[in-house]
């Protein structure tokens, strides 16, 4: 008798202990987080990592308008001569276009051959957000001229010329701030700073 009691109490320990540990187990947890709860977008909330529903395009960092906010803040410091919000302002920016930029070019990969149409408009994004990523480092640029920081101006402007080409508006102002630091000698285009005799 005892050793039946003993066995059924083994077994009812054993059935709790399963039960208990299936509750528990990371497959049960991973289903009930893919279960949509509600129908309702959640923003990423940074204090809170394991919350990966992405919030809505016009609130998010990673969006045109979340880098053109950016930019606008730095303005908005450059005008209060508050360079040091300026340029960690424009270095976000930066970041945030460049990613954009990168992440369309990388769907218009995906679906060139497939679907043309999609293709082409990830096209355009990326080249929309290449050109505000080039146009935040030239203001950026020109902070760190006004902070009398030419070393880290000169990468920049740099940078604004290959990715431009000489021959556009931003790659020409670009190169234009260039010779105005010294960092280069001759006027583009050719005679475009040189005095008539």
């Amino acid at each position: 008798m005892k050793e039946a009691a003993t066995v059924t109490r083994v077994r009812f320990t054993c059935l709790s202990l399963i039960a208990a540990l299936s509750l528990l187990s990371p497959i049960h947890a991973q289903a009930q987080t893919l279960t949509p709860n509600s129908n309702q977008a959640q923003p990423i909330d940074p204090n809170d990592p394991s919350n990966l529903r992405p919030s809505g395009q016009t609130s998010s960092v990673l969006s045109m308008e979340g880098g053109k906010r950016l930019m606008s803040e730095a303005e908005g410091a450059v005008s209060s001569q508050n360079y040091d919000s300026a340029v960690k302002k424009l270095q976000e920016a930066r970041v945030v276009f460049n990613q954009l930029s990168n992440f369309y070019q990388e769907l218009t990969a995906s679906f060139s051959g497939i679907d043309n149409r999609i293709a082409d408009e990830q096209r355009k994004k990326a080249l929309e957000s290449a050109q505000m990523r080039d146009q935040a480092t030239y203001q950026l640029a020109v902070v760190h001229r006004a902070q009398n920081k030419p070393e880290l101006a000169v990468p920049l402007l740099v940078q604004i010329v290959r990715s431009q080409n000489p021959t556009r508006d931003l790659g020409k102002r670009a190169y234009q701030q260039l010779l105005e630091l010294g960092f280069v000698n001759a006027p583009f285009p050719r005679g475009s700073n040189t005095s008539s005799k």
